[in-house]
């Protein structure tokens, strides 16, 4: 269950080239502002995110900015609905705890390698509108996770009725604890006891529903 993260490099530079434009000139639009928005953030914090700073960064016009997105909350918005929109499935490792492991370890990684992941979330708790897009993020992301869960109830891992939902949480949770409120050193270990947890509490029926 991946965390929102930008699979691109972000430009130290304002972004000029304007030679090449796949996709259309709105695609590229979008394109240079949504890059300019997440490496702005990343490397200078929220507090200096505007649509001026965002359009002389991106050398898209800030009347153009100003009129697709709006305002700050609007680019982080459409930051965020581009990060859920990606092909990711949940790994199948063939046994429950297997599957828990592997999403435990992208997140992980998602979380300690890439600055813009936790520069988002932060960024959730300034904008109401940011908030929401990550809500549906999450809402999205757990939805596919729902799957693996489903496998484990067919293998008979795992007791009929199990809540996906409410398993999933408790395998994540620890990580998001650790390397997020508690800025906790990465331990290679965590996503493998979390997960283990997690899977140990579904086989004996703790997230059944009733």
């Amino acid at each position: 269950m991946t965390p929102p993260r930008s699979t691109r490099d972000l430009p130290d530079e304002p972004v000029t080239d304007r030679a090449r434009r796949p996709g259309g000139r709105s695609a590229t639009v979008r394109r240079r502002v949504l890059d300019a928005t997440l490496a702005q953030l990343v490397q200078h914090g929220y507090d200096s995110l505007s649509i001026d700073v965002v359009a002389e960064r991106s050398g898209v016009h800030r009347t153009t900015v100003y009129r697709r997105w709006r305002d700050v909350g609007g680019l982080l918005a459409d930051v965020l609905n581009e990060a859920a929109d990606d092909a990711w499935l949940p790994p199948d490792t063939g046994t429950l705890e297997g599957d828990l492991v592997a999403v435990n370890r992208e997140i992980c990684t998602a979380l300690t390698d890439e600055p813009v992941t936790v520069a988002l979330i932060a960024a959730s708790f300034r904008s109401g509108q940011a908030a929401e897009a990550l809500r549906a993020f999450w809402t999205e992301r757990y939805d596919r996770c729902a799957g693996l869960v489903r496998r484990a109830v067919e293998r008979g891992e795992i007791p009929a009725g199990t809540d996906a939902y409410r398993l999933l949480i408790a395998a994540t949770a620890p990580l998001y604890h650790e390397l997020v409120l508690l800025r906790s050193a990465a331990d290679a270990r965590l996503p493998e006891i979390a997960a283990r947890g997690a899977a140990t509490a579904a086989r004996a029926g703790a997230f059944t529903t009733r």
